[in-house]
């Protein structure tokens, strides 16, 4: 891939042109399907099961065309074109968490280190954005309830909270959802029950990397 790169004019790499990429690719729906068996179902950012009404995106975790420091910052080219078909680079997200959060935004703590073509090394970069299939997540957000917090006031945990919106009522209000099916649960548990087995069932299921906010039902029987 670096050799067909190192015949583009220089004007690409100096973000004049912009790359033509082909969603037929990176988008295909074979690929669609296969992020959405490895991810569960969930968009990799929200944690929400939307199949049942949306397709979803598939997201460029380094955006391919151009990118940006912070929300109101001038759009920098190029983007990480290098990166367009790479599946390391690439989640299936919910409309909500693609287009209208995470967008281009691709924040460093030190922007200084961003790779800027195909013949530098990102994984050099410090992103403050979690890698969900590199990163632990619930090392950096855990959750009081329904609402998300960076853990140890840890800036990766807060800028990802931040970007992608993770605190949007819209998502709190599912969440308060599944937070009063998992109590539920836990009183049958207390009480001893009969439904008790099904029950310990159930929230052993919820707590599975596949169950919808997984990572909040985990936080709240800690």
């Amino acid at each position: 891939m670096s050799t067909a790169y190192s015949r583009a004019p220089r004007s690409y790499e100096k973000g004049k042109k912009l790359f033509e990429f082909e969603p037929g690719i990176y988008a295909h729906e074979t690929v669609k399907q296969a992020l959405l068996e490895a991810q569960h179902g969930k968009c990799a950012f929200c944690e929400s099961k939307f199949a049942h009404i949306s397709y979803g995106d598939v997201e460029h975790f380094r955006p391919k065309a151009e990118w940006r420091q912070a929300e109101g910052a001038p759009s920098g080219r190029p983007g990480y074109y290098w990166l367009a078909y790479e599946w390391t680079n690439l989640f299936l997200a919910c409309t909500l968490c693609n287009q209208q959060f995470k967008k281009n935004l691709f924040p460093l703590r030190t922007p200084a280190l961003r790779a800027r073509s195909h013949k530098q090394d990102e994984t050099a970069e410090d992103p403050l954005l979690l890698d969900p299939a590199v990163d632990d997540p619930e090392s950096f957000i855990s959750f009081r309830e329904e609402v998300p917090y960076a853990v140890g006031g840890n800036a990766r945990g807060e800028e990802t909270i931040r970007v992608l919106g993770l605190r949007r009522e819209t998502l709190a209000e599912q969440r308060r959802k599944h937070l009063s099916l998992v109590n539920a649960l836990r009183r049958l548990i207390t009480l001893r029950d009969p439904e008790a087995t099904k029950a310990r069932k159930l929230l052993q299921d919820m707590q599975q990397d596949r169950g919808e906010y997984a990572s909040m039902t985990r936080a709240c029987l800690r």
